[in-house]
């Protein structure tokens, strides 16, 4: 039984991965964390939301799972690291400075402190837990050898700030290194969206009633390939996410996407 505590857990994110813990046999929820919101109750656990990261080492948590918010995550994770806790990160924002943060924050080995002396902390990052995603992905970086011009669209509900999307970004930069000419995407005004990668504009939009969907578009003499994935509900991403929590022991460091947990 691996003991898990949830940090952000009254947002709709952390809310929902309570729920997914609670119903699965392997998995035991032991602490949620939410200091917007500390001292309510979490619906159907049992818990109260604690104020401080210091209820997973008063709850023996051994798997952080965070869907919190870049600032407050890169925090998370380096209290995770000192006390031997290992953490599983959705919240997104982070650029690439952030990401680089985590993976020296994990990186750091044998530097585990009082709250779980001699167990050494892994992280596992993933700007997308669907793992439908996730192989929408790996679909275009395969497609985008035989594809001139590539765009992304991105679509999320209004609350997301960050934009484009930590999936669009990284979609971004694996078809543009796939690619066999990376040509500059040209200068065109910026109502053609970013140039987030060499050759790979991204489009982003916000509203509401949306949840998270992604689309690549591949184009060349004659022919069009469109990627298309569409998360409708919030449930959609947590089995991408207890597989994460399952497998962040075994995972030495920092891991960036569920990619190498799929096998890929």
């Amino acid at each position: 039984m691996i003991r898990v505590g949830v940090l952000g857990a009254l947002g709709r994110m952390g809310a929902a991965v309570c729920g997914a813990v609670l119903g699965d046999p392997e998995l035991e929820l032991v602490a949620a964390v939410d200091p917007a919101f500390a001292g309510e109750g979490i619906p159907g656990t049992g818990l109260v939301a604690a104020a401080s990261i210091e209820a997973l080492a008063e709850a023996g948590a051994e798997v952080a799972v965070d869907f919190s918010v870049a600032a407050a995550a890169l925090e998370n994770a380096a209290w995770c690291a000192a006390h031997g806790v290992h953490d599983v990160i959705g919240t997104t924002g982070f650029g690439e400075v952030g990401l680089l943060q985590l993976e020296a924050t994990f990186s750091e080995r044998g530097t585990t402190g009082s709250g779980a002396p001699g167990r050494e902390a892994n992280c596992v990052v993933a700007p997308n837990f669907a793992i439908g995603a996730v192989l929408m992905m790996r679909f275009a970086e395969l497609a985008a050898p035989w594809f001139e011009t590539v765009e992304v669209i991105e679509m999320h509900h209004d609350s997301k700030v960050d934009a484009p999307s930590g999936t669009a970004l990284l979609t971004a930069k694996r078809v543009s290194a796939a690619r066999r000419d990376p040509a500059a995407a040209g200068d065109q005004p910026c109502a053609r969206g970013e140039e987030s990668a060499p050759g790979v504009r991204v489009h982003s939009v916000r509203l509401r009633g949306l949840v998270a969907h992604h689309e690549v578009l591949l184009g060349t003499t004659g022919q069009l390939l469109t990627l298309r994935h569409d998360s409708l509900d919030r449930n959609s991403f947590m089995p991408g996410v207890l597989l994460a929590v399952k497998a962040v022991a075994d995972r030495p460091g920092f891991t960036l996407g569920l990619e190498p947990l799929l096998g890929f």
